[in-house]
């Protein structure tokens, strides 16, 4: 009988892993593989020789032939998102993954900025290009054209017009900002959400003098959307999961995409790869109630990734 070959697609399905995973265990030589051209392939008893190698055998109340669990940490930093709070909790919950996730909400430029210093691991992102009209990636080939990064999709999103029920002031669109009487509350300088208010701004010849409130900023779209139900604001721009869970209304203005950008290096990979296997798996929101406004379509999408002999 002619023995089975793999690609590395179906031993990450096999295996239940990321392709990257599949990529370093060939690199670290745990799993054999040979090439066919420029591809990858893995026969069939090299697959049941990894799976040997790796099997624990349990006695005495411990796995014989397993070595101590080892603890990896990453670091994550940029835009706040309650989902993506959601997630690395479950990181933290899920006692397969042997990893610390170190989190810092700093908005999505300082993120995208704390990751090209390495001051970060995992930077997470939704940034508008005026020039493309597209989201992260040309943001992002300007800071790494050459570093060994991924773009993966966490989800995309609506971000829009979050306003009291009812919306008592009839805010139709950016044209209601014209007589100067609405008060605003915004996102930190270098938020996506900001980029977005000050690109819309530009575009409809409103300048930001002439916003009341536009001074006021708040870190995240729960805390702005808050200061709208309090009255102290008559409306803030953030997303849409916010206001359904806060009870307010929403005028949608874009669907984005809010990435999470991984930075490959030899001391992070196993942490990374570990974290995005678990994005990838049935894991990732298991028993979480996801807000409306939502979509997990491309959760865990390889966007954009280096090649693989670079991670």
């Amino acid at each position: 009988m002619t023995e089975k070959i793999y690609t590395p697609d179906e031993i990450a399905q096999l295996l239940q892993i990321s392709k990257h995973t599949v990529y370093e265990l060939i690199k670290r030589e745990e799993l054999i593989a040979f090439k066919i051209g420029n591809k990858m392939r893995i026969e069939e008893k090299e697959v049941e020789a990894f799976k040997r190698k790796n099997s624990t055998r349990v006695s005495s109340g411990r796995s014989e032939g397993a070595s101590v669990k080892q603890n990896f940490s990453a670091r994550l930093a940029g835009s706040h998102d309650i989902l993506l709070d959601k997630f690395c909790q479950s990181v933290h919950q899920d006692s397969r993954i042997p990893v610390t996730l170190q989190t810092s909400f700093i908005g999505s430029l300082e993120g995208l900025m704390a990751l090209y210093r390495d001051e970060c691991d995992i930077a997470a992102v939704h940034l508008f290009d005026e020039n493309t009209s597209q989201y992260n990636l040309p943001v992002i080939n300007q800071f790494f054209s050459s570093a060994p990064v991924s773009v993966v999709r966490f989800t995309t999103r609506r971000q829009g017009f979050i306003l009291p029920k009812g919306n008592p002031k009839n805010i139709t669109g950016w044209e209601s900002f014209a007589n100067g009487n609405l008060r605003i509350v915004n996102r930190q300088k270098g938020s996506g959400t900001r980029q977005l208010l000050d690109s819309s701004l530009r575009k409809h010849n409103l300048s930001p003098p002439s916003i009341k409130g536009y001074e006021t900023e708040e870190s995240t779209h729960y805390g702005a959307a808050s200061m709208v139900v309090n009255g102290t604001a008559d409306v803030t721009i953030g997303i849409e999961p916010v206001a359904h869970l806060l009870g307010l209304d929403f005028l949608p203005l874009a669907e984005e995409s809010f990435d999470l950008i991984f930075k490959w290096t030899g001391k992070n990979k196993q942490a990374l790869n570990y974290v995005l296997e678990h994005l990838q798996s049935d894991n990732a929101f298991k028993g979480t109630l996801v807000p409306e406004g939502y979509d997990l379509t491309e959760s865990g999408k390889v966007i954009q990734s280096p090649a693989a002999e670079i991670i």
